[in-house]
């Protein structure tokens, strides 16, 4: 930061002030004095000019009202700005509220203890109370509105400061001996504070200030130091909060008596007095400081004593209180801030953001683009590319060097281990250097370059495209081993100060003043200079010939690094060259050299920019801005106090362009005076920006042999063969329109045009502009056919302009107009308009290159019947396969396998059932299968699951639904065979024919031919099981025994302990003791059981036929099964009962029979539970 003293005001009768304070919201400045002074101040900036913004406008008083009201010397003043009240306080200790009524200030309160003085007044962060201490230890706390809130005596202490934390929780009370006190917002003690900063300190000491800065634009970094406390010998520590164990220490050597923070904590202000070593006598200064107390500048302020100071809300300004007396000095901020191809990039703080928020705003188009950054040390620009230093973390202490372009995309980053304090950078390095070593990048970006260019970077630069070097050392330029950060950290007697480059040089500033000049890209020490004061700031011209240095205390002076030769070198500039070693100028805080023209500087000099040519001036324009760049003869330059005011939203005013004299002149005599004497005069006074001046000039009045020769001179091609185009036109009204559209006069060429009646050329030279809007209304508006391929192109951009803004419902209805079929596509598909595409994909001729990507849309929103649709128009039933596959859907798949004579169907189907398998998930399996209509590999699974669930033992009922499921599934295969059959011999053979084969293709097809017969043997066996045991519950005897006895024919089934111990206990119940033994008798010699069991049995036996004889009773009914004619007779699957009548009923789908009565009572077939309806 740099600051000057900028203005004085005298307070009349020569009344010496003790206090000023600044309101920062409304920038109202209070300053009280002897004999009860109190004045209300106001600076107004008044400019009617857009340029003169900031600090370069000339301020007048807008305010100056004399308070009346005090009797004694007021001591205290300080504002509460959320209210708009000053409170104010004299040695009486009379206390007074002023209000602002109708732009005057006017008492609203009055308070008087009349025992004892005020020291100090504090506002908490949202002005809600305030605190004011007593010289005798009492503390008041109020509220706005005048209540008293609590009051409090502290015995026996001499109170002097008051400070609220920024939350308002605690206070904290300074004593007169220099004591800090910590307590909490109800006045109860906490704790007393450590001051660790008077350690070895002897003699009284009393505390100069105390200010907590309470966070509301945001801190420097995350755990910023925040609350400041100093003492009159100059010591003083910054601390994180009240109890902070580790505080920054600064000793100001001066003695103090006044300390504040900026408006957004990041510099502190120290003011007060300090013996010049010389002389006897005390100078006044201010000493301003980082949060981690390094110290930036001193201010040295006339007079013979400093009361307070204060700073301005904006930060750019500060008031100090010297002897009767206000000063303002200017401050000229270090922001973090860049300028790269017409891009703006700075940095700030947010309140609710612990990181910086860097913007990078394109002037050119006025749009921003936001990137927030954590621990932000410095942005660096270069060409078309900026450098975000950065600390890594807090854990590591590393840092990171992020190379972005113009809009903020990090396109590399390098992490280092020394503290990038300087960083500059060229169009191919990076350079950034801590206090002991400095470290190189040679950066890449992907640009185009040619084959020679590649092989040369590749060749020198395989390793040492990073490398660090240590200030002590001397390299010689030869390649350099691995980056080694270690030798970085040795310490040195005279540290780095500043850098700067340029592509061939680059020069290292030291703290004595030693310049070291080094070559790149292969670093060598070329020379060093000496000087005899610190260089802050170095600049080089463009070709490294001169050397600006900007020293601690703003004077700006040149430094020669090439030899020049004393004879002219043809252009003339050498003989009005000054000696740049007499060129000394003061309170410069900015320079920039032209890139063009190593003889051209524009610098800053408080709040005037001044241009050199050759060391010679030029008049200073007024102004406060930063200088972006130069070059053209043309000085861009930004207002960042203006952008930073509000910089969420930079305003294109902000940026200005300044034409140096010689392009002023040459544009005044272009326009009074006339081309010729121009044209000499610029022949004189020669540059390429003033050529063209004179080429656009010559354009403008159709002088084409002046315009030729300047295009010629400041060698611009095209010009050259515009003008030559030009000549080759016959009419006059035709050259005035081209030169009109050269000068993007758009709309003037166009209405030449028209009234020329050349409405082809007007659309030609909007589809050049691409704004096809204006194309298509000139294309309606004309008389005549216009041409459809330019209404197409016209609708087809139009609808481009729409889909690139996600407009997609207007950019249907343009590719509709321009019959776009690809964007019309891809346009439903974003509204989801999937009618809208199936009716595109309908419309498509066979065939067409669309529809595979049309079919690929509808497969991501799982719509089958569409995909395979639009994969069949176009003759791809490959991909409509693997579609249905895709969506599960492997009937589809199947049958389109089957109609196009596919193969592989049969083994994806395999593939994908056994990997449900393996994911042990059958059911799926079978339901795959049962989809694709592969019904016997469904069925065979299903049998399986069906065996093993009964394997298990699992419930009879559910083991009974799965044969059914699985014998269903073979019904199914065999109605599938069927109807093959018959759809292959339509027509042609009799139904017996087809029949006969289908059994025999039957035959063929199926290798398990047991269970395709005997399907629905497994739910047979559990029918009779589950129907014997419910007839046996319900008390149905004989019927029980007469189902169990056909149990007998399923051993293969079900155990045969179990259908025999059924049989055994339904006889028994049925007193058939007959057929109860034979029960019995299997029983015992089944090998399933183990001796323990069979005894079990055999026990039973004995017990049962010891008591009754081994015959069936006559009432048992019974007991072989009947043979009809036919061999076996049908069972009825009602009652289990063998059917003997020749009307019986037979379901459809199981072809099982049943008793007619018996069947009546029920509406589901009790096998297999289709339905009888």
């Amino acid at each position: 930061m740099f600051i000057y003293l900028s203005k004085k005001i005298a307070i009349p009768n020569n009344i010496r002030l003790k206090c000023v304070s600044w309101n920062k919201d409304q920038g109202f400045i209070a300053c009280g004095g002897d004999e009860g002074l109190l004045k209300v101040l106001k600076l107004e900036t008044q400019t009617d000019d857009a340029k003169l913004k900031g600090l370069a406008a000339p301020s007048n008083l807008s305010m100056n009202q004399t308070l009346e009201g005090h009797s004694g010397a007021v001591q205290v003043v300080t504002w509460n700005e959320q209210y708009q009240k000053l409170t104010t306080s004299d040695q009486n200790g009379l206390i007074i509220v002023w209000m602002l009524y109708k732009g005057c200030w006017y008492e609203e309160m009055i308070n008087n203890r009349n025992k004892s003085v005020v020291r100090s007044m504090s506002w908490n962060a949202d002005g809600q109370k305030i605190c004011i201490v007593y010289e005798d230890g009492a503390v008041i706390v109020g509220s706005v509105d005048g209540n008293r809130i609590w009051g409090k005596e502290l015995k026996g202490i001499q109170l002097a400061h008051v400070a609220w934390s920024p939350d308002s929780k605690i206070l904290l009370f300074g004593m007169a001996n220099g004591e800090i006190h910590i307590y909490d917002n109800q006045g109860n003690f906490i704790m007393k504070m450590t001051v660790s900063c008077l350690h070895n300190v002897t003699g009284a000491i009393s505390i100069a200030g105390i200010h907590w800065y309470a966070g509301s634009e945001g801190y420097v970094e995350q755990d910023c130091p925040c609350l400041a406390i100093c003492f009159d010998n100059g010591r003083c520590q910054v601390m994180r909060y009240e109890n902070d164990e580790s505080p920054v220490f600064i000793d100001t050597l001066m003695n103090v008596a006044s300390i504040q923070w900026n408006q957004c904590g990041s510099v502190l202000a120290v003011a007060g007095s300090l013996r010049a070593m010389a002389m006897e006598k005390e100078v006044n200064v201010v000493q301003f400081y980082t949060p981690f107390g390094e110290h930036l500048r001193t201010l040295k302020v006339p007079g013979k004593q400093m009361t307070e100071v204060a700073w301005e809300g904006g930060g750019l300004r500060i008031g100090l209180a010297v002897d009767s007396y206000i000063y303002f000095a200017n401050i000229r901020p270090d922001y973090k801030w860049g300028y790269c191809s017409n891009t703006v990039v700075y940095a700030y703080t947010k309140p609710d953001r612990l990181e910086y928020c860097v913007v990078f705003w394109d002037t050119k188009n006025n749009e921003k683009f936001v990137k927030y950054v954590k621990s932000l040390m410095s942005i660096t620009t270069s060409g078309d590319f900026c450098i975000l230093a950065t600390k890594a973390d807090d854990t590591h202490p590393q840092y990171v060097l992020v190379l972005c372009n113009s809009i903020g995309t990090p396109l590399d980053s390098k992490y280092i281990d020394i503290d990038p304090l300087f960083v500059t950078m060229t169009k191919t390095h990076v350079i950034a250097a801590s206090k002991e070593a400095f470290y190189i990048w040679q950066y890449r970006v992907a640009k185009k370059l040619t084959a020679m260019e590649i092989n040369q970077v590749s060749r020198t630069r395989k390793e040492g495209r990073e490398r660090v070097y240590h200030i002590d050392d001397s390299p010689s330029g030869t390649t350099e081993g691995p980056l080694d950060f270690a030798k970085a950290f040795t310490a040195t007697r005279d540290p780095i100060c500043c850098i700067t480059a340029t592509d061939k040089t680059l020069i290292v500033g030291r703290e004595s003043g030693t310049i070291h000049k080094y070559s790149l890209p292969n670093v060598a020490l070329v020379q060093k200079y000496s000087l005899n004061y610190r260089a802050y700031q170095l600049s080089l011209n463009c070709t490294s010939s001169r050397l600006a240095i900007i020293d601690i205390s703003g004077v700006l002076t040149f430094l020669d690094l090439a030899v020049r030769s004393s004879s002219g070198d043809g252009s003339g500039s050498q003989a009005g060259t000054g000696d740049p070693s007499k060129f000394e100028r003061k309170d410069v805080w900015d320079m920039q050299w032209a890139n063009d023209n190593p003889d051209l500087f524009a610098m800053m000099e408080k709040t005037r920019m001044y241009v050199f040519r050759n060391l010679d001036p030029e008049e200073p324009i007024q102004t406060s801005g930063y200088i972006c760049n130069f070059e053209d003869l043309e000085i861009k330059s930004v207002l960042l106090d203006e952008i930073m005011k509000d910089p969420e939203r930079p305003n294109k005013d902000y940026l200005i362009n300044f034409e140096i004299r010689s392009l002023r002149d040459s544009r005044l005599l272009i326009e009074k005076v006339g081309i010729e004497d121009a044209s000499q005069f610029i022949e004189d006074n020669p540059h390429p920006r003033l050529w063209r001046l004179l080429a656009e000039a010559a354009l403008q009045k159709l002088d084409l042999k002046t315009a030729e020769q300047a295009f010629v001179r400041c060698k611009d091609y095209q010009g050259i063969e515009f003008v030559k185009s030009l000549g080759n036109l016959q009419s006059e009204a035709m050259k005035q329109a081209e030169v009109a559209a050269y000068f993007s006069r758009f709309e003037e060429a166009e209405r030449m045009y028209l009234d020329m009646d050349r409405r082809d050329l007007a659309i030609s030279l909007r589809i050049k502009l691409g704004d096809w809007f204006r194309v298509l209304q000139l294309l309606k508006t004309g008389s005549g056919d216009c041409d459809d391929a330019v209404l197409e192109q016209a609708y087809n951009a139009i609808g481009d302009y729409f889909a690139d803004r996600q407009k997609w419902v207007n950019a249907v209805q343009y590719y509709l107009q321009g019959r776009n079929q690809e964007r019309l596509a891809e346009c439903y598909y974003m509204l989801e308009d999937y009618d809208g595409l199936e009716r595109l994909a309908s419309s498509l001729p066979e065939n067409h290159k669309l529809l595979p990507d049309i079919g690929q849309m509808f497969v991501t929103v799982g719509m089958c019947e569409q995909t395979v649709n639009a994969y069949l128009k176009c003759n791809q039933p490959k991909a409509a396969v693997d579609a249905c596959v895709h969506l599960n859907q492997w009937n589809k798949a199947v049958e389109l396998a089957k109609n196009h004579n596919m193969k592989e169907i049969k083994s994806l189907l395999a593939k994908y059932a056994s990997h449900l398998l393996e994911k042990n998930k059958p059911l799926e399996a079978v339901e795959l299968y049962r989809k694709a209509h592969h019904f016997l590999d469904a069925a065979k699974l299903m049998f399986k699951i069906a065996d093993e669930e009964a394997k298990k033992g699992t419930r009879p009922l559910r083991v009974k639904k799965l044969y059914v499921l699985a014998a269903l599934l073979v019904e199914n295969y065999h109605s599938q065979v069927k109807t093959s059959q018959q759809n292959k011999a339509k027509g042609k053979t009799s139904e017996a024919t087809s029949a006969l084969a289908g059994l025999l293709e039957e035959d063929a097809t199926s290798s398990d031919n047991r269970m395709v017969d005997s399907a629905w043997r497994g739910a047979e066996a559990y029918h009779f099981f589950l129907l014997a045991q419910r007839q046996l519950y319900e008390g149905y005897m004989v019927k029980a025994m007469k189902t169990a006895l056909h149990l007998r024919d399923y051993e293969d089934i079900i155990p045969a302990v179990e259908i025999y111990s059924l049989l055994a206990i339904c006889s028994s119940a049925n007193r058939a003791f007959s057929t109860c033994s034979r029960a019995f008798i299997k029983l015992e010699s089944l090998e399933s059981l183990s001796p323990e069991q069979r005894q079990l049995y055999e026990d039973l036996a004995l017990e049962i036929f010891t008591k009754h004889s081994t015959k069936n009773s006559p009432m048992s009914g019974l007991d072989s099964t009947p043979e009809g004619p036919e061999g076996k007779l049908p069972t009825c699957i009602v009652t289990g009962w063998t059917i003997s009548e020749y009307q019986f009923w037979m379901c459809s789908v199981c072809k099982h029979c049943a008793l007619e009565n018996e069947i009546g009572s029920h509406n589901f077939c009790p096998l297999c539970h289709s339905s009888l309806a």
